[in-house]
C-alpha cells in the first residue's frame, strides 16, 4: 500500500510539473474524468499549490472533485466560480478571503443540488443581494458569511434554509429582530453572533435553538442569557457577565467556557447556573476573575487558562483540587511565583503544557519543575531563570539548574528566551532525548551554544536569537539530521555569504536572519527542483543571474559600534555586554 501511495505521489508531482506538462494530460479529458475524488482533489491541490491552476482547467474535474478549497486565492473571481457552478458534484465550497469575490460571482452556484458547505468568511463584496443567490441552494447545511457586508436584512432571509446545522455570522450587525427571524432553523448545532448587536433580550430566542451545542456571543452586549440544555461550549469573550445559564430545568452539559477578557458583575452568581462539574476547558484570562473558589468543583478541568490575571501563590490551592487531570495550565503575566509552582508539585500527575512566561520565578521553580513528570510543553520565557547557582561567599558557579529537566523524558518543547541562561548551562540539555523545539534569546550566548545542540537527535526547530553567533561558528555547526527551521533573528555579526554557504550545505533547513530572509526560500526551491526537468527550472520565477538581496533599510550593522578588539570581548565575553535589541530587557513584566 506504501508503495502504491508513493507512486500515485509521484504521478501527481510529474503532472504539476509545470504549464506544459498540464497541457499534455489536459487533453486527455475523458480519462481525467474517471479519476477517483480523492486522487482528483489532490492533483487538483497540488495545481493550486503551484500556482498552475487557472478557471478554464477546471472543466476536466468537474465529475470528479467534491470538495474545493480556495481560500486567500487573490485571483479568483466570478469567471472562476463560473466554471464551479458546473461541478455536477460538489459538495463543500471554500472561498475564504477571495477580496474578488462579489454578488454577481455567487450567482454562479444557484441551484446547485449537491453542495452543501459554503464558506464565503471576509468576502466584503458579498452582500444582501449575495444572500439571496444563496439560499436558493436548499441543501445547503453548512454556511460561514462571518466579516461580509451581509446586513440584518440578509440574516433574515437565512430562515429558509432549514437544513442549516452551521451558521457563522460573526461580525454581523444581527439585530434582536433577525435573530428571531432565524427561528425556523430547529437543526441549528453551531451559531456564532461575536461582535453582534444582540441584547439580553434578543438572547432569549436562543431557547428555540434545541440542538444548539456551540455558542459564540463574544464582543456583544449579552451580560445574561437563558438555560440551554443542548449547549456544551460557550464564548463570552470580552463580554460583561452577570448570569450564565439561568433558569429552570437541568444545568447544560458545558464542557468548554471561554471568558477570555470579560468582566464579571457578579462572580458568585455568574457561575451559578453551570454545572461546573462537567467542564474540561475553562479561559479568564484577561478577565476580572479574583475569586478563584470556583475552580473547585471543576473536578473534569484538563484545559485551564489564568493567564494576565490577578491569580496568585496564595490562590494556587484552588488548582490543587483539580489537579488530577489537568493537562495544559497557563500561569503567564500572573503573580505566581516559585513557591507556587512548589505547591503543585505532586497534585498534577498529568500536566503536560505548562506556561510560566512573564512571570516572577526564579531557579528555585526548575526542581519543582523537574517532578513534573509528564510535562512535554514548557514556556519559561520572560522569567528570572539564570541556569545556575552562585555559592554563598563565592562567585564560582554549582552546576547547572536545568539539570532538573533531565527527569523530563517526554518534555518536545522548550522556550527559555530572555532568560539568563549561557552556553555551559544547557549541556542538561542533552539528556532530553525527545526535545524537538528550543526556543533561547539572550546575549550570553555564543557559537558553542550550536555546537552543543547539535547532539539532540529530534530537534527540528532551533531559534537562537541575538546571540553572539560567528561566521565560523555557523560554518562549523553541524545540525541534527531532523532540523528544518534554525532562527538566527539578531545575530548581527553573521553575514549574508556565511548564511548563503549553510543553507548550500544544507538545503533541508530554513534559516532565518534580517539581512537574507528570502535567501532560505530561493535554495529550498533549487533543492525541490534538482530532481524535475531542465525546462521546469526555467520558469519566469527564477533569474538567471542570482545577485546579492539588498539590505532592508531597517537594519543597522550593529558591528558598527564595536573596534576588532571590543567584537572578540564581546564574542569571549558574553556576560559582559548586553545585546542592543534587549537594553533593559532582562527584567520579567509580572
Amino acid at each position: 500500500m506504501e508503495k502504491e501511495s508513493e507512486l500515485i505521489r509521484r504521478c501527481i508531482e510529474a503532472a504539476c510539473q509545470s504549464k506544459e506538462s498540464v497541457e499534455k494530460w489536459r487533453r486527455q479529458r475523458r480519462t481525467l474524468e474517471r479519476l477517483p475524488s480523492h486522487l482528483s482533489q489532490s492533483l487538483l491541490r497540488n495545481l493550486l499549490r503551484r500556482g498552475l491552476l487557472f478557471p478554464s482547467l477546471l472543466e476536466v474535474f468537474k465529475y470528479s472533485v467534491e470538495e474545493i478549497d480556495l481560500r486567500g486565492e487573490n485571483s479568483v473571481d466570478a469567471e472562476w466560480m463560473a466554471y464551479l457552478g458546473a461541478f455536477r458534484y460538489l459538495r463543500s465550497l471554500n472561498l475564504g478571503d477571495c477580496h474578488r469575490i462579489n454578488n454577481s460571482a455567487v450567482w454562479s452556484i444557484v441551484g446547485m443540488t449537491s453542495l452543501k458547505e459554503v464558506d464565503l468568511s471576509r468576502c466584503m463584496k458579498v452582500t444582501d443581494a449575495g444572500v439571496k443567490h444563496l439560499i436558493s441552494i436548499s441543501t445547503l447545511e453548512k454556511l460561514w458569511i462571518s466579516e461580509t457586508g451581509v446586513t440584518a436584512n440578509g440574516v433574515a432571509l437565512l430562515a429558509s434554509l432549514k437544513n442549516l446545522s452551521v451558521l457563522d455570522l460573526g461580525g454581523l450587525p444581527v439585530t434582536d429582530s433577525a435573530l428571531n427571524s432565524l427561528q425556523a432553523l430547529t437543526k441549528l448545532r453551531y451559531l456564532d453572533l461575536w461582535g453582534s448587536k444582540i441584547s439580553n433580550q434578543g438572547a432569549l430566542v436562543l431557547q428555540r435553538f434545541p440542538k444548539l451545542s456551540f455558542l459564540n456571543l463574544a464582543w456583544t452586549n449579552v451580560t445574561r442569557f437563558p438555560n440551554l440544555s443542548a449547549l456544551e461550549c460557550l464564548n463570552m469573550s470580552n463580554c460583561t457577565i452577570d448570569s450564565i445559564l439561568e433558569g429552570n430545568g437541568d444545568k447544560a452539559p458545558l464542557l468548554k467556557l471561554v471568558c477570555a477578557g470579560a468582566t464579571f458583575m457578579n462572580e458568585a452568581e455568574a457561575f451559578l447556573y453551570i454545572k461546573t462539574s462537567s467542564l474540561s476547558l475553562l479561559d479568564v484570562s484577561k478577565s476580572s476573575l479574583s475569586r478563584f473558589g470556583v475552580l473547585a468543583d471543576m473536578k473534569m478541568l484538563e484545559h485551564l487558562d489564568l493567564s494576565s490575571g490577578t491569580m496568585g501563590d496564595d490562590s494556587v490551592e484552588m488548582i490543587v483540587c483539580i489537579g488530577a487531570n489537568l493537562k495544559n495550565l497557563n500561569l503567564s503575566s500572573t503573580r505566581v511565583s516559585s513557591v507556587g509552582i512548589g505547591i503543585l508539585v505532586g497534585h498534577v500527575p498529568k500536566l503536560e503544557n505548562l506556561s510560566l512566561s512573564h512571570t516572577a520565578i526564579d531557579d528555585v521553580a526548575l526542581s519543582y519543575i523537574g517532578l513534573m513528570p509528564s510535562l512535554k510543553v514548557i514556556d519559561l520565557s520572560n522569567t528570572n531563570i539564570k541556569g545556575f547557582f552562585l555559592q554563598l561567599g563565592t562567585e564560582s558557579h554549582v552546576d547547572s539548574t536545568l539539570t532538573a529537566l533531565q527527569n523530563l523524558s517526554y518534555l518536545e518543547s522548550l522556550n527559555l528566551e530572555h532568560t539568563q541562561v549561557r552556553d555551559p548551562d544547557l549541556h542538561p540539555l542533552l539528556s532530553c532525548k525527545n526535545l524537538s523545539h528550543l526556543s533561547l534569546k539572550c546575549a550570553s550566548l555564543t557559537d558553542a551554544t550550536l555546537h552543543l545542540l547539535s547532539s539532540l537527535p529530534k530537534l527540528t526547530t532551533l531559534h537562537v536569537r541575538d546571540a553572539v553567533l560567528t561566521t565560523n561558528g555557523l560554518d562549523a555547526f553541524s545540525p541534527p539530521t531532523t532540523l528544518r527551521v534554525l532562527d538566527l533573528m539578531g545575530c548581527w555579526l553573521l553575514t549574508e555569504d556565511a548564511i548563503s554557504q549553510f543553507l548550500k550545505k544544507h538545503p533541508q533547513v530554513e534559516i532565518r536572519h534580517e539581512i537574507v530572509q528570502n535567501l532560505s526560500t530561493e535554495h529550498q526551491t533549487i533543492s525541490n527542483r534538482l530532481s524535475t526537468s531542465q525546462q521546469s527550472l526555467k520558469g519566469p520565477q527564477r533569474n538567471k543571474k542570482q545577485g546579492n538581496l539588498p539590505m532592508p533599510e531597517f537594519f543597522v550593522d550593529q558591528r558598527l559600534k564595536y573596534n576588532r578588539e571590543e567584537l572578540l570581548a564581546l564574542q569571549f565575553s558574553p556576560l559582559s555586554l548586553q545585546s542592543p535589541h534587549d537594553a533593559g530587557g532582562v527584567t520579567p513584566n509580572v
